[in-house]
């Protein structure tokens, strides 16, 4: 993790449950600064925690459908990206349309690469959802919100050009 001194304060907040009744602004505070700044910068990335926007076709529509998530550095090349949906009971419609394809193209910082998408389940879920609460802890106060629903992790590993 950075030495952003913000990033132990947004840790904290991420805990509480309000922080959750505030999503849409967030969400669109989020893609406002992108927007405004050319995706140079993010809300996240101002809180000093990485921050990752990928790009998938919508399953039905085929069109270009991209997503500004939280991301969790995993292994020694690959991302973990959490469908916790702010704690709500129902799952982001942005995982389906990830699990639905093979590839999807991902921004991080000034680089956009092609990534491999994997659902992670069994065994590994559990070892992959220790690492993503250990570097979020406000996923656990979600889990909680959003009834138990298992969260869809889905890991994203740079593909070789």
């Amino acid at each position: 993790m950075s030495r952003n001194p913000i990033q132990k304060v947004a840790r904290r907040i991420g805990t509480y449950p309000w922080l959750m009744r505030l999503a849409p602004q967030i969400t669109w505070t989020e893609a406002t600064v992108r927007r405004l700044t050319n995706d140079r910068v993010s809300v996240v990335g101002i809180a000093g925690l990485p921050s990752i926007q990928i790009t998938v076709l919508g399953r039905r529509t085929g069109l270009p459908r991209t997503t500004s998530l939280l991301y969790v550095p995993y292994d020694d090349d690959s991302y973990l990206v959490t469908g916790s949906n702010w704690g709500r009971p129902k799952h982001p419609v942005w995982t389906v349309n990830l699990m639905n394809a093979e590839t999807a193209t991902v921004r991080l910082g000034k680089e956009m690469f092609q990534a491999s998408v994997r659902l992670i389940d069994g065994v590994e879920r559990k070892l992959a959802w220790d690492a993503i609460v250990e570097f979020w802890p406000g996923y656990e106060m979600e889990y909680e919100l959003a009834g138990h629903r298992e969260f869809r992790i889905i890991q994203l590993r740079r593909i070789s050009s």
